[in-house]
Order: structure tokens, then C-alpha cells, then sequence
């Protein structure tokens, strides 16, 4: 679904590179967590994959019906933003072209929020709006789903549900899900595959190994 081949990306288009010489293939129907020290890449490869950026040199392709995109922040969680939660997520139904009237109450529905529509944006707190936000992203049915951090600015019940969300989205309705994370624990206790970013380059692991590889180093550096 997703291939990266001799991958080189840098922001003024000349050294240094942010990535060089990555190679990546994902295929249907994996939860892929992106893991790897700040600054190290992974938002800037999840912009590649969503063609927000575009490569340096090298390739990099997403072969999608459609994708869903969770990005880390959000400015509708200003307090002064005057919208609604049904009426973000109708106006995105509505970039989408997605005829289905009820394709967003759907979707809020389906993470839970569906008592919040008449909300104010700016009035939930960071798991509501996280969840929101991944409502949105799956209005008009995508077959991949890119999260970048979706706990960052959550509270522990509302990352639990978040995760168990996914996870059960990848696995019962085959939705592919790519997330940058920080949250290590939940890498590993729900990705079928993590890819570790060092250095610009990248290389994919099982949940087994990374947590192996961690301890180890933990372990070392205490």
C-alpha cells in the first residue's frame, strides 16, 4: 500500500537531509506505529506519504482509495472558535463531496461522541477533540488512516479508548493505520509492525523485537 524507495528529503532541497536513502514498504491492512527520537523525521515522512511535501529525490507512493488524516494539533481547539462539532465535521463531509448527510453523525457515533455534536469545539478537552478529529478523518470510508501522536495532550482513560479504537478498526474493518508516536507502550501493545526512524533512515520490526531492542538499551544507558 505504501512504498518508499531511495528516499532523500530535505526542507531547502540541498544537505543536510531530514531522510536519506530510506526504503519502506507497508502492506494492506498493517497498524504501523512510527517511533524514533525527536526530530528525527517522522512527521516529515507521514507529509511525504500524504504528498502535503515532496521528495527530494527518490520515491515514496500510497496506493489508497482513500486516506484519512489525524493531524497532531488542531485550530479548532481554540476556545474562541466559533463552530460546532457537527458542523467541522459537515463542512469536511462537504470538501469531500461526500453526498451521505449522515455520514458524520455516523462517524461520531462510532467513536463515542455523538452526544457532542451541538458542542463547541473549543469546549472539549483533548481526548474529545481527539476523537473528533478521528470521526473526521474517516468520514467518506478511507482504506489508510495517518495519525500523528494521537495521545499527545490526552488523558490516560481517553488514550486507552483511543487505542482500542484503532486497533479494532485495523483489525476488524481492515482500515490500515500508519501513527507517529511517542507513546511507547501503546506502540508496542498495538501495532502489528513498528518502524524505528534513526538518522534518516528507518527500518520495520515486530512489536516483540522493538520492545526487546528498547529494554536493551534502557538497560544499558541506566
Amino acid at each position: 500500500m505504501i512504498r518508499a524507495e531511495n528516499l532523500f528529503f530535505s526542507y531547502t532541497g540541498s544537505p543536510p537531509y531530514v531522510l536519506r536513502g530510506l526504503n519502506l514498504e507497508i502492506h494492506r491492512g498493517e497498524y504501523v506505529s512510527v517511533v524514533g527520537e525527536n526530530g528525527c523525521g517522522k512527521s516529515t515522512l507521514m507529509k511525504l506519504i500524504l504528498r502535503f511535501l515532496k521528495p527530494t529525490s527518490g520515491s515514496i507512493e500510497a496506493h489508497a482509495g482513500r486516506i484519512g488524516y489525524v493531524p497532531q494539533r488542531s485550530d479548532f481547539s481554540n476556545s474562541g472558535f466559533p463552530i460546532t462539532v457537527a458542523e467541522m465535521l459537515n463542512s469536511y463531509r462537504r470538501l469531500l463531496k461526500v453526498k451521505d448527510r449522515g455520514a458524520a453523525a455516523r462517524c461520531l457515533e462510532r467513536v463515542g461522541m455523538a452526544a457532542f455534536s451541538r458542542a463547541l469545539m473549543g469546549t472539549l478537552s483533548g481526548g474529545q477533540t481527539q476523537k473528533v478529529l478521528i470521526a473526521r478523518a474517516l468520514i467518506g470510508n478511507p482504506d489508510l488512516l495517518i495519525l500523528d501522536e494521537p495521545s499527545t495532550g490526552v488523558d490516560i482513560g481517553s488514550q486507552r479508548e483511543i487505542y482500542s479504537f484503532l486497533k479494532a478498526i485495523n483489525r476488524k474493518n481492515g482500515i490500515t493505520v500508519v501513527s507517529v508516536e511517542h507513546n511507547l507502550e501503546a506502540a508496542v501493545a498495538n501495532s502489528t509492525l513498528i518502524y524505528h526512524l534513526t538518522g534518516g533512515r528507518g527500518h520495520l520490526c515486530s512489536p516483540r523485537q522493538y520492545a526487546g531492542e528498547f529494554m536493551r538499551k534502557n538497560r544499558v544507558e541506566g
